[in-house]
C-alpha cells in the first residue's frame, strides 16, 4: 500500500510564499513521476506541476516562473515551493504519484509519458492540504 501526506498549507496575503510537503511511504519501486494538483471550490482538479525520475520538470502556465517542484528521494519527500501566491492560486492541493510505466498513443504510436499534469495518468493520492491567499 501507498501513502501520502501533504503538509504545509495556510493563509498567506497576496505576495507571498509556501512550501508544501508531500511524504511518500510504501512500495514506489516501480515509479514514474510524481506531482502536485489543485482544485478550487467549484472547480475541476487541475495539474500544477509534475517530476519524473530523471528530474524533468512540468509547470501549468499559470505557475511557471512563480511555482517550484523537487523531490528529496532520501526522505522521500516531495516539495512544492509557491512564491508571488496570487488569489488565484487559491484551492485545495493534492500530491500524488504515478506507480508502473504511463503511455499515451496517437495514431497508432505510443510513447512513454515522463512527467504528467493528467488526472487519469496518477493512481495515488494524498488527502490534500488547504491554501488561501488573501489581499
Amino acid at each position: 500500500q501507498v501513502h501520502l501526506v501533504e503538509s504545509g498549507g495556510g493563509s498567506v496575503q497576496a505576495g507571498g510564499s509556501l512550501r508544501l510537503s508531500c511524504t511518500v511511504s510504501g512500495d514506489t519501486y516501480d515509479r514514474s513521476f510524481l506531482g502536485w494538483f489543485r482544485q478550487a471550490p467549484g472547480k475541476e482538479r487541475e495539474g500544477v506541476a509534475s517530476i519524473g525520475n530523471n528530474g524533468d520538470t512540468t509547470y501549468t502556465d499559470s505557475v511557471k516562473n512563480r511555482f517550484t517542484i523537487a523531490t528529496d528521494n532520501a526522505k522521500n519527500t516531495l516539495y512544492l515551493q509557491m512564491n508571488s501566491l496570487t488569489p488565484e492560486d487559491i484551492g485545495m492541493y493534492y500530491c500524488a504519484v504515478r506507480l508502473g510505466r504511463a503511455t499515451r498513443c496517437s495514431g497508432g504510436t505510443c510513447y512513454t509519458v515522463w512527467t504528467s499534469l493528467l488526472v487519469d495518468e496518477y493512481n495515488y493520492w494524498g488527502q490534500g492540504t488547504q491554501v488561501t491567499v488573501s489581499t
